[in-house]
């Protein structure tokens, strides 16, 4: 990439100061342009959800796999829990989503308490043999008394959808019937999945993220303290795709000491570690065995680093620096932190990311692992925290002693409870998926990029005032 007429300035950006100028392009459709990551980790869009506990569970790391991106298990997760979600999302369908499965005596109130766990919201009622008999939806379960029998209220008039059907036939079949989903059955008749329209039509413009078995990809998450070296062998173990040494302040002396323990293990998937910001932190990581550096200090939503201590560096200076020593020594980065628009996106891919992590965006979804909440004036929302904030040292800490674990809980960088509201037009993680892949795709027709690779060495970048960042928001109503 470069800057337009050598405009860069002796300051570090964020992504809000720098715009991109249109280039002469011969890509001619969105769908076009391959997305692929090329930093070995089998990303086909480059999104990976950061290691929240608010934000990356089994939902999420099967939604997003399904549609090519990759979500990263936390560390503060029991190890055995760990495994077991490894093995439940590498268990998934490609093409059909997990349904919320429900018994004709549950009640409304069972069905109400699972309904919002995914964004389909349909539970599929279930004889004893597994075979579908009903389904039932919000609409069916409204004004009806909490201890109603799902028998009474569902609806019996089921379309049926053959497990191995092709998408584009579901979304025909589905568009053809007026109906916005239909549960899916094997040879058997017994319920293998769920397809909305909208899920067969992804099915067919997006490439799961799959391993050299063809089972969904899980990456998972080790920190640099207590006994890191079992934990990542079990981890690998148990099948996990990328392994994540994380720890705040990548660039210290005990990140090296462990990743020469992942290196003792001779990993046959991809190391990530980070954080840093600076071509430094990344020389000294790599030659300690990353494969990957996550770059980002202080540019997250939940995280306080920067008012408490200072620490940290604006995030596109950022990338773009730990990128270009990356890319020299054959290597690559991740941009953890600091996206908040779909523009975000594309600046950190085109300042030379591989893939771009986001964590609370995520958390405002029916995928995010907490419950979904109504303040009074009925707004949907989910709560968010940081992991560098006391209620996450009081999760990870909980088998230690309460004196080291009131200590501990004096220090946070991080925000312990936020209100993350979903969007009503966007409530799921797939609906910010697509608005965060259209706008990656178009960047790179208007770069004349048709890879990531191209994106990256054909951007050209502007720098704006706060003024010129604003001019470029939309008006969503009339300024007169």
């Amino acid at each position: 990439m470069r800057f337009l007429n050598d405009s860069k300035p002796p300051y570090d950006l964020t992504y809000d100061d720098v715009f991109m100028v249109p280039s002469r392009s011969a890509v001619g459709s969105r769908q076009g342009v391959d997305l692929a990551a090329p930093d070995g980790t089998g990303t086909t869009v480059p999104l990976v959800v950061a290691n929240m506990t608010a934000v990356a569970g089994r939902r999420m790391a099967e939604t997003v796999a399904r549609r090519g991106g990759l979500v990263v298990i936390p560390q503060d997760i029991p190890i055995d829990v760990v495994t077991e979600v490894i093995s439940w999302v590498k268990s998934r369908d490609l093409v059909l989503d997990t349904p919320i499965v429900l018994t004709p005596s549950a009640t409304t109130g069972d069905a109400l308490s699972l309904l919002f766990k995914r964004a389909h919201g349909a539970g599929v009622v279930v004889d004893d043999d597994g075979r579908p008999v009903g389904v039932v939806t919000e609409h069916d379960l409204t004004g009806v008394d909490r201890f109603t029998q799902l028998s009474e209220v569902m609806s019996r008039d089921l379309l049926l959808l053959d497990a191995g059907i092709d998408p584009r036939e579901a979304f025909n079949r589905l568009e053809d019937a007026h109906r916005r989903f239909a549960p899916a059955v094997g040879p058997d008749g017994r319920l293998a999945g769920i397809l909305t329209r909208k899920g067969a039509l992804r099915a067919t413009l997006y490439t799961p993220a799959t391993d050299a078995g063809g089972r969904l990809r899980v990456a998972a998450a080790v920190g640099i303290n207590g006994d890191v070296s079992a934990r990542a062998a079990a981890l690998l173990e148990a099948g996990v795709d990328t392994l994540v040494v994380d720890t705040a302040h990548g660039h210290q002396e005990r990140m090296i000491e462990v990743l020469g323990r992942m290196r003792a293990l001779d990993p046959q998937v991809p190391v990530v570690a980070g954080n840093v910001v600076s071509a430094e932190g990344v020389r000294d990581l790599v030659e300690a065995g990353a494969d990957i550096v996550k770059v980002g200090v202080g540019p997250g939503a939940m995280c306080t680093t920067r008012m408490m201590t200072g620490v940290g560096r604006p995030q596109f200076s950022a990338v773009l620096e730990c990128a270009a020593e990356a890319r020299r020594l054959g290597k690559h980065v991740w941009a953890d932190g600091g996206v908040r628009h779909p523009r975000d996106v594309a600046m950190a891919l085109a300042a030379g990311a591989s893939n771009v992590m986001i964590g609370s965006w995520f958390a405002g979804t029916y995928e995010s692992p907490g419950d979904l909440q109504q303040t009074a004036d009925g707004r949907s929302y989910k709560e968010s925290f940081g992991m560098a904030s006391a209620r996450a040292v009081r999760n990870r800490t909980a088998d230690e002693s309460a004196y080291d674990r009131a200590r501990k809980g004096l220090f946070e960088e991080g925000i312990s409870t936020s209100r993350m509201f979903l969007d009503p037009a966007r409530p799921g993680v797939e609906d910010l998926i697509d608005s965060i892949v259209a706008g990656v795709r178009s960047a790179c027709t208007y770069a004349g990029a048709g890879s990531l690779e191209e994106f990256h060495e054909r951007a050209v970048f502007g720098v704006q005032s706060a003024a010129g960042y604003a001019e470029g928001k939309p008006l969503h109503a009339s300024w007169s």
